[in-house]
C-alpha cells in the first residue's frame, strides 16, 4: 500500500477526470452566454429599427408610437428567429415628443443552464432615437368668394381651424411652427401694410383760394357799333391778350354774360377781338354795366393749390370746398398750370359761387386716390383706391422680388368697402388669433385665385419682410432644417384679372359699365396661376392644393393638379365633410414631412 501510494505516473489523467464535469458545464455555458449575447444583440438591433420606424412616423401620443413600435418589433424578430419577445414599450420623450424611447425584453432557451435555472434566460435592451424635424412656415390661402357662402365657408371654418391644431405645435423650441392665412375673393386685403405693397398714393393737393377775376369791376361808358367792336372803359388797366367778362350792359345787350380776347388796346378804349358789333342794339349809358380781367382765358375758374404738381390735361377731382360747392365731387380738366395754381378748363368761373374754404384737388391717374376712366361699355367712372391688391405686372409679374422694387398692383372699386374684409395674416404661432381671424371669414366678391396664390408665396418669402416682419418675418431660403408649405384652397373659376388696378374688360365676370375698356395686363388668370406655381416650385416651396367640388370644372382640376407637388399633394372633396378630412390629411402629412425631413 506505502507503494502504492508512492507512485506517481498517471496523475494527470486523475486530475483531469477529477476536472471534467466542471469543464464540460462551463464549456457548454459559454455557449449559453454567447447565446444569449447574440439575442441581445438581435434584440437591441430589432429595437434599434423599429424606433427610428416610430420616429419618422407622424405618432404624436405615446398610444400610437407604442402600437407602432410593437408592430415593427415583432415583425423584426420574426425575420431573425432569435428569442421570443416577453415585453416592449414605445414612448415619446424630450420636447413636443422629439425623442424616441423604447425598451424590450426577450426570453432565450439555454442548453446548460436551463439544469440550475429551470426556465429561460431573459435579455433586454434599451434606446433612445431622436426623432429629426424641421423648422415649418406654412400658408393657408383661402377662397372666401362669393360662391363659398353658407355651410361651405362653415365647413372652411372647421376645416382650417383644425389644421391649425396639427401644423402649429405648442412648444416653439427647439424648432417652429408658424401658419399664415390668406383670405382671397377679387384680391386680398393688406389693410394698412397695403401702401408698402403698391405705393403710396400720391398727395392730394390743398385748396386755399379759387376764383376768377383778376381784379376790380370797371365802368364802361361806351361801345361802339363797329367790326370789331370798340369799348371805352377810362382806367381800364388792360393788355393785349387779356380777357374780360362784361355784364349788365342795356341797348346793346348781346355783348353781356360773356368772355372776350381783348385787343387793339389805346389809351382808355379796346377791342373785343372777333366781335362784330355793326348789327347790335346801340349802347346806352348806365351805372350798372362793367367789365372785369379775368385770371384765365375764356375766364376759367382758376384754383389756387401750392405745389399741386398737375399737368395741363390732367384729370382731377375736388372734394370738400365749402362755399363754391358746384367743384365738389366732379370731375375736372387741368389747364394752363403755374407751379402754384391751375384753371379749370372749358369752366365758365362768373357761373360759380363765392369761395369761403376748405377742399382738395384729387389726381385721377393710377397710382392716386381717385382714378377716372372709361368702362368697357363707353360710361365715364371714377373708382376710389383701396387696401385690396391685385396682380404684379412687368418683368417681376411671376418672381417674389421685393415690393420695394416691385410694388404689386392697385385696386380701384367703385365703393371702397367692397374690398373683402378679411386681411391677410403672416406667419405667427399664435393659435387663437390665427383661428379668431378664421372665424371671422365672410364670403363675398369674385375669384382672383391667382392674387390669393401669389400672396400664399409672398408670406412665406423672405423678400418681403418688409411688410411681414417682426415674428412674422419668413427666414431665408436654403436655411438648414427649414419647409416652406403653401396651401391653396378654392371652389372654382379664376374669373377676376386686372388693367390699371380695375377688373378687366376680357374677365368673365361682372358687368361692362364696372370694367376698365382694356384687357388683363398679365392675360388669363389660369396661366397666371401657372407660372406662379413654377416659379414658387423652383424655390423648393412645397405646394397642395384642394379643389372643393371642382370636378365638374376641367380649367380649376387641370391647374390644380399641376401645382401641386404630386399626385398626393392635390385634394379633390366634395362636400364638408371632405374638406374637413382633406384638411386633416395635409396637417398630418405636413406633420410627418417635418420629422422625416
Amino acid at each position: 500500500m506505502r507503494g502504492f501510494l508512492s507512485r506517481r505516473e498517471g496523475a494527470v489523467a486523475v486530475q483531469f477526470a477529477i476536472l471534467a464535469l466542471p469543464l464540460a458545464v462551463l464549456s457548454l455555458g459559454l455557449i449559453d452566454v454567447n447565446r444569449a449575447s447574440m439575442s441581445k444583440r438581435i434584440l437591441q438591433d430589432a429595437l434599434d429599427a423599429s424606433a427610428l420606424i416610430v420616429a419618422r412616423s407622424d405618432a404624436d401620443t405615446d398610444a400610437e408610437a407604442n402600437a407602432l413600435g410593437q408592430q415593427a418589433l415583432v415583425a423584426q424578430l420574426a425575420a431573425s428567429g432569435e428569442g421570443v419577445l416577453i415585453s416592449s414599450n414605445f414612448s415619446l420623450g424630450g420636447t413636443n415628443g422629439s425623442k424616441v424611447i423604447a425598451t424590450a425584453s426577450a426570453s432565450v432557451d439555454p442548453v446548460v443552464a436551463d439544469l440550475w435555472l429551470q426556465g429561460d434566460m431573459t435579455v433586454g435592451a434599451k434606446t433612445e432615437v431622436m426623432r429629426s424635424s424641421a423648422n415649418l412656415e406654412v400658408s393657408l390661402v383661402l377662397d372666401v368668394t362669393g360662391s363659398m357662402g353658407g355651410s361651405r365657408i362653415w365647413d372652411l371654418k372647421v376645416a382650417a381651424k383644425d389644421l391649425v391644431d396639427l401644423v402649429v405645435q405648442d412648444v416653439q423650441t427647439p424648432y417652429y411652427s408658424k401658419l399664415a392665412v390668406v383670405p382671397y375673393s377679387m384680391g386680398v386685403n393688406l389693410g394698412s401694410n397695403a401702401a408698402k405693397a403698391r405705393g403710396a398714393v400720391r398727395s392730394t393737393a390743398s385748396i386755399s383760394d379759387a376764383g376768377w377775376a383778376g381784379g376790380d369791376p370797371v365802368d364802361i361808358d361806351d361801345i361802339d357799333r363797329s367790326n370789331p367792336a370798340r369799348v371805352t372803359a377810362p382806367g381800364h388797366g388792360l393788355s393785349n391778350g387779356d380777357y374780360v367778362w362784361i355784364e349788365k350792359v342795356k341797348g346793346m345787350t348781346e355783348v353781356n354774360d360773356r368772355a372776350y380776347r381783348v385787343t387793339g388796346v389805346s389809351g382808355d378804349t379796346f377791342e373785343l377781338s372777333g366781335v362784330d358789333s355793326r348789327w347790335y342794339d346801340k349802347y346806352k349809358t348806365s351805372k350798372k354795366d362793367k367789365l372785369t380781367r379775368c385770371q384765365a382765358q375764356d375766364c376759367e375758374l382758376v384754383v389756387t393749390a401750392r405745389g399741386h404738381g398737375f399737368a395741363n390735361g390732367d384729370q382731377i377731382q375736388i372734394r370738400d370746398v365749402s362755399g363754391m360747392t358746384d367743384l365738389n365731387d366732379e370731375t375736372w380738366t387741368v389747364d394752363s398750370p403755374t407751379s402754384d395754381s391751375f384753371a379749370l378748363a372749358d369752366t365758365t368761373g362768373p357761373d360759380f359761387s363765392s369761395y369761403r374754404s376748405g377742399g382738395s384737388a384729387n389726381c385721377m391717374e393710377p397710382g392716386c386716390q381717385y382714378f377716372h376712366f372709361k368702362s368697357a361699355s363707353g360710361r365715364q367712372q371714377v373708382y376710389e383706391i383701396t387696401d385690396c391688391v391685385t396682380e404684379r405686372v412687368g418683368s417681376d409679374a411671376y418672381t417674389d422680388a421685393s415690393p420695394s422694387r416691385s410694388p404689386v398692383g392697385l385696386n380701384y372699386l367703385a365703393d371702397p368697402d367692397d374690398c373683402l374684409s378679411s386681411e391677410i395674416k403672416g406667419l405667427s404661432s399664435d393659435k387663437a388669433a390665427l383661428k379668431g381671424l378664421i372665424g371671422d371669414l365672410e364670403a363675398g366678391g369674385s375669384t382672383a385665385g391667382q392674387i390669393g396664390l401669389a400672396w400664399g408665396w409672398y408670406t412665406v418669402s423672405p423678400n418681403f419682410s418688409s411688410i411681414f416682419g417682426g415674428t412674422s418675418q419668413p427666414a431665408a431660403y436654403g436655411t438648414p432644417d427649414l419647409l416652406k408649405v403653401v396651401i391653396l384652397m378654392t371652389d372654382g373659376e379664376f374669373n377676376t384679372a386686372y388693367c390699371q388696378g380695375v377688373v378687366s374688360e376680357d374677365s368673365s365676370n361682372g358687368s361692362s359699365s364696372s370694367k376698365i375698356n382694356c384687357d388683363a395686363t398679365n392675360g388669363d388668370p389660369f396661366d397666371q396661376a401657372a407660372k406662379m406655381c413654377d416659379a414658387m416650385k423652383a424655390k423648393d416651396i412645397i405646394i397642395y392644393t384642394v379643389g372643393f367640388d371642382i370636378s365638374s370644372n376641367r380649367d380649376v382640376t387641370r391647374l390644380l393638379s399641376n401645382c401641386a407637388s404630386g399626385p398626393d399633394h392635390f385634394y379633390q372633396p366634395s362636400s364638408g365633410s371632405d374638406l374637413k378630412e382633406a384638411f386633416k390629411a395635409i396637417g398630418k402629412d405636413i406633420s410627418n414631412l417635418r420629422i422625416s425631413s
